[in-house]
């Protein structure tokens, strides 16, 4: 099995799942907060589910408090927010760190097979975004301005 599906992760409702659960399906990974300038992004990410969902694609939904402290709220506040203001199916997953010594083995992952501009792995704000292919491989890491309608073509080219 790869490192990649072989990370464990916690969904909001508290129940374990290791990224092989998600074998086979292309995917969107992106660190999320509710009292970001970006959150709007929430309908956009919503509107890839709906249209790729079937054809084998998730979005998942990492809180991450560590920008601003736009993630505030615990599990249950988080996904409340998401379902009642954006109408959020996609996997939502208990709030994490993505930078320094507490971050996710899940972004260290990604970190290291994406990096960023000029080469620096940390990532710089909410809503950075890293599409997976169905072999579980990093395809490409999108900046937090980066809107989800601009990455339909990509999720389009790898379904």
């Amino acid at each position: 099995m790869s490192e990649f599906a072989d990370i464990e992760v916690r969904r909001i409702d508290g129940e374990s799942r290791r990224m092989g659960d998600f074998a086979g399906k292309a995917l969107l990974i992106v660190n999320v907060a509710s009292k970001c300038g970006f959150t709007p992004q929430y309908a956009g990410l919503e509107a890839l589910q709906q249209r790729f969902a079937e054809r084998g694609f998730d979005v998942l939904g990492f809180p991450c408090d560590q920008f601003g402290h736009q993630e505030p709220g615990d599990e249950a506040e988080i996904r409340n927010f998401c379902t009642l203001n954006y109408g959020v199916t996609f996997p939502m997953f208990a709030k994490i760190e993505v930078n320094g010594d507490n971050a996710h083995p899940l972004y260290r992952y990604l970190k290291k097979a994406a990096p960023g501009l000029l080469g620096t792995e940390s990532i710089k704000w909410n809503f950075t975004k890293f599409l997976i292919g169905r072999d579980g491989k990093v395809v490409k890491r999108y900046a937090p301005n980066d809107k989800p309608e601009n990455i339909a073509a990509d999720i389009d080219g790898l379904l």
